[in-house]
């Protein structure tokens, strides 16, 4: 275990003048072009991109995979479209446009919201074990094992959703159960491998790739429906994934200590600005201090606010394209994917920006943590509550949903990597306890948006936006009452509370 570094981030007590101290020692910097962690950065992009695509793929699948000239479920002869629906198209076009002898099925609005919450079922169960099982192992295993073991799952979705709608929510929930890991072995690794002055930027850009994966898969999975058939979507991105997966185990590594090509002065910069801090931390964890956190428990809240939005556009946003605007599906696709367009941008640019002014000591690392949640959170709620009154304009819903979700993306650099702030050893821990919680929205959120529009009317997802908005506003409020930048005292080492108390008695 090297020696640790007293100057490097977070690692002295949250007193008022940690701010006027150097975060790191002005050693040189080796660049991040071509570098080992930049190269990391890039997988994890690509890796999330994957991951994201096998996650959103039955979103716009399934307006291709239901019947909808069926009387039973979406539009019978109960139930006439508020918005009009243009001389060349009828409510049915949406889904009859594949190859012939392409599958399709009878599943009722609520049925829909079922299977597309089952992925998170499985999604909640693994989170902690993963986080806690990369925090001693390492997480290349687990991350890249998630990714493969979900797509050769998702290469049996046609198989299954023939079995029929059981078989298919149990296979989702059991893809769910694979992917869980993969967020919280991403976190362990950047606690060993993101030099502190570059966390918001490395991390803001490995989390972009599920923002990205999302854009990409949306408007392919609807061009893939429309000319090779619903099945075709799953057969690609679970293929994806699995090339995905030999790339990952032949250039990916734990650790810099054991990389086979990182040079020396990239090594000894993330080993000497992390110290002790970027190791395992064995088998015991502070379990009881984690859970009287009150800063891990704003990241948990605030997580379970933000994320009720972003699953419900995530899963929901093709069928309100298709059962209100009315777009057809290769349409319905791309308008879907704008959104996520934008947050990738944003979260990028957040976290450059979020570093920078740590780097600079413009403002201490809880301040910039706050700042860009409060940002990512309140704006896009006003955002979603003005998209409710668009009423039939698909224009000006596109665009207030696009910024809505643009804005969103800067709540990257704020507390969506704020775990690896208040306890860098255990933050793969950490991120599994947050996402387990925020993983919930996604469970209930498609389920609730269901129930909310089984009339398909404007005013049922008016609703829909005005429950987003609200939940995502209280989660800015509560990040502001009771988030924090600071390591907290139970996930320090002994050598560093020794330096803490040493400073408190300097002071």
């Amino acid at each position: 275990m090297p020696p640790h570094d007293g100057h490097s981030i977070n690692s002295f007590p949250a007193d008022e003048n940690d701010d006027t101290k150097p975060l790191v020692e002005n050693d040189a910097v080796p660049p991040q072009c071509c570098s080992a962690r930049l190269n990391l950065a890039v997988m994890m992009f690509f890796g999330f991109a994957v991951v994201y695509g096998l996650r959103v793929n039955l979103s716009v699948a399934m307006v291709a995979m239901v019947n909808s000239t069926d009387p039973l479920p979406a539009w019978n002869h109960t139930v006439r479209p508020e918005c009009p629906v243009s001389p060349h198209e009828n409510t049915t076009s949406q889904t009859l446009i594949q190859p012939d002898g392409t599958p399709q099925y009878i599943w009722g609005s609520e049925t829909q919201g079922w299977l597309l919450g089952a992925f998170f079922f499985g999604y909640l169960f693994t989170q902690i074990p993963g986080g806690y099982l990369s925090g001693h192992y390492g997480g290349s295993i687990f991350l890249g094992g998630g990714v493969l073991g979900t797509a050769a799952l998702t290469l049996l979705t046609p198989l299954a959703a023939q079995w029929g709608s059981y078989w298919l929510f149990a296979l989702r929930a059991l893809e769910g159960f694979g992917e869980g890991v993969t967020f919280p072995a991403m976190m362990a690794m950047w606690a060993r491998w993101a030099p502190p002055l570059e966390r918001s930027r490395l991390m803001t850009l490995s989390g972009a790739g599920a923002n990205f994966g999302a854009f990409v898969a949306l408007p392919l999975t609807g061009y893939i429906c429309q000319t090779l058939g619903w099945p075709a979507v799953f057969y690609c991105c679970g293929a994806a994934g699995c090339l995905w997966s030999v790339f990952w185990f032949i250039l990916v590594s734990d650790d810099p200590r054991i990389h086979r090509r990182i040079s020396k002065e990239e090594r000894d910069y993330i080993i000497k600005s992390l110290g002790s801090q970027g190791t395992g931390h064995g088998w015991s964890v502070p379990l009881l201090s984690m859970l009287l956190s009150v800063p891990l428990w704003a990241i948990i809240l605030t997580q379970m606010c933000s994320n009720w939005s972003y699953y419900t556009l995530l899963t929901s946003l093709p069928t309100y394209m298709n059962n209100v605007l009315h777009f057809d599906l290769k349409s319905n696709s791309f308008l879907s994917a704008l959104p996520y367009l934008g947050a990738w941008l944003f979260s990028v640019l957040a976290g450059i920006i979020a570093d920078s002014l740590i780097e600079r000591r413009l403002l201490s690392v809880t301040a910039v943590r706050k700042i860009f949640t409060l940002t990512g959170l309140l704006l896009p709620a006003g955002l979603l509550v003005a998209v409710g009154y668009a009423g039939c304009s698909g224009n000006l819903a596109i665009t207030l949903l696009t910024f809505s979700t643009a804005m969103g993306g800067t709540s990257a650099a704020g507390v969506f990597i704020n775990q690896i702030d208040i306890a860098p050893r255990y933050a793969g821990v950490l991120l599994g306890i947050t996402n387990t919680f925020g993983t919930i929205p996604g469970v209930v959120a498609p389920i609730v948006t269901g129930y909310l529009t089984e009339d398909h009317s404007l005013a049922g997802w008016r609703k829909v936006f005005w429950v987003s908005a609200g939940i995502g506003a209280s989660g800015a409020l509560i990040y502001t009452a009771m988030g924090s930048g600071e390591m907290q005292e139970w996930a320090m080492t002994e050598e560093e509370r020794e330096e803490a108390e040493t400073r408190k008695g300097r002071a």
